[in-house]
């Protein structure tokens, strides 16, 4: 007990030494680590995160970079769409929590750059809190498998998506905190000397990306993994194809388990079954079929019984967007922010689908800024992520190389920053990474 003590005494010194260098480091690194708690307390830290870097307004002169510039050119857009969205109250509603494109990028603006060493400090500690997230899910699961014996609760968000009975809550999103997790895994794995405790955690936290079942996440991080070993790890290529075959094993030992085979399997079979019959891949519950993604591109009418898996449904709502292109004067100015659900329900009438299904978004952060935002709005998220992508290659730092594949990944599939938690996370590691006001390749 006094060794741990004494560890977290030294954390925190180092921590006041870093802070007074910038004020805006602990308030920067306690709203990025306590992203998965409650938003009001994150809603409380970026204020707090704002007003101290206001404190340098007279220390040295404000200096915005275009990366800095774009995400409030972003958030002054969708604040302008309220001028000509179907739907006052959403979108009115909405703009306020996407107010992290404009506070956090002018707070960067106001403060010092982050020096690497901050940099190096502020992705250790979040990776070590990742850690201990972790730990909780991962015990609170066990308690609950010893009460209800359901190894449901060791997976994804449980056998119903409206209760908490998963491996994560449902408010904070299983396939987020997995972005989240794969960050913390990556700082660990590429650690050129590795402790046999760093060793231990990366593949912990790599087993726990797999038990949150995000077939999405699960294949970039295996893939970015790939690219890392064979193209960025300075150890022997006997070791990398140890460390592969290792890592491809583990990998098809954890993907064959019961419930995350399932996940990846209603997509396979519903993705090459080509319509052929809705009997061919049925859903558990008799009675229900499952959509192929042939079917949720072509069919004229669909029955309140079929069930859209998580691609074909997303096919599905792709169709819509195309036909919102050509039914709506949308092309340049869209729906307005958050405003697209009127149009999303009646198509769900249209079609016959079973009710709740118009009351999800796109589920895909491109066409979801195109919809509500118009051409303007998808190009603005298109320079952001460009920038971001370009950045993270040029300097070789392989987190952000990482951070940048996973957004990219993940905006395919999900509409990440129309989630409060989803634009924090997203600007405060696009700042932390983009954030400097001058531009330094360092030659390795």
């Amino acid at each position: 007990m006094n060794n741990i003590y004494n560890f977290l005494s030294n954390v925190w010194k180092e921590l006041l030494e870093e802070n007074k260098q910038n004020k805006a480091f602990i308030p920067f690194l306690l709203l990025l680590i306590t992203l998965p708690i409650s938003m009001a307390i994150n809603n409380i830290l970026l204020g707090v995160f704002f007003i101290t870097s206001l404190l340098y307004c007279r220390k040295k002169p404000f200096f915005l970079t275009a990366t800095l510039l774009i995400p409030i050119l972003l958030f002054i857009w969708m604040s302008a769409s309220y001028f000509w969205t179907i739907d006052l109250k959403r979108t009115g509603s909405a703009i306020p929590k996407e107010i992290a494109l404009l506070l956090i990028p002018l707070s960067f603006a106001f403060i010092p750059s982050f020096t690497k060493n901050q940099k190096d400090k502020i992705l250790q500690l979040y990776s070590y809190t990742m850690l201990v997230y972790v730990l909780f899910f991962l015990i609170r699961a066990f308690i609950r498998f010893l009460i209800a014996k359901d190894t449901s609760v060791f997976f994804y968000h449980g056998p119903d998506n409206d209760t908490d009975t998963g491996l994560v809550p449902r408010l904070l999103n299983a396939i987020h905190f997995s972005v989240y997790v794969a960050i913390a895994f990556f700082y660990f794995f590429i650690k050129e000397h590795k402790t046999k405790i760093e060793l231990i955690i990366s593949v912990f936290l790599f087993v726990f990306v797999i038990l949150l079942s995000s077939k999405n996440i699960i294949l970039i991080v295996v893939l970015l993994l790939l690219i890392q070993v064979f193209f960025y790890s300075k150890v022997a290529n006997r070791l990398r194809l140890r460390n592969l075959t290792i890592m491809l094993l583990l990998l098809g030992l954890v993907v064959s388990f019961g419930k995350i085979k399932e996940r990846f399997l209603v997509e396979f079979r519903t993705n090459t079954d080509k319509s052929i019959s809705h009997n061919v891949a049925l859903n558990k519950e008799k009675g229900i079929n499952n959509i192929s993604i042939a079917d949720a591109w072509t069919k004229d009418t669909f029955h309140p019984s079929d069930y859209f898996p998580g691609t074909a449904f997303r096919v599905y709502q792709f169709r819509m967007f195309t036909e919102f292109l050509n039914e709506e004067p949308i092309f340049w100015t869209g729906f307005g922010l958050n405003a697209s659900l009127s149009k999303l329900l009646e198509k769900e009438k249209q079609y016959n689908l079973y009710p709740g299904y118009g009351t999800f978004n796109f589920h895909n952060q491109y066409v979801q800024n195109f919809a509500e935002l118009g051409a303007i709005g998808f190009l603005l998220l298109i320079v952001i992520l460009y920038m971001n992508t370009k950045k993270a290659f040029m300097t070789k730092d392989f987190i952000h190389i990482a951070f940048a594949v996973l957004m990219l990944s993940l905006f395919l599939t999900e509409s990440f920053l129309w989630r409060q938690r989803g634009v924090l996370f997203f600007m405060l590691l696009y700042c932390l990474f983009n954030g400097e006001k001058v531009l330094k390749l360092e030659k390795k």
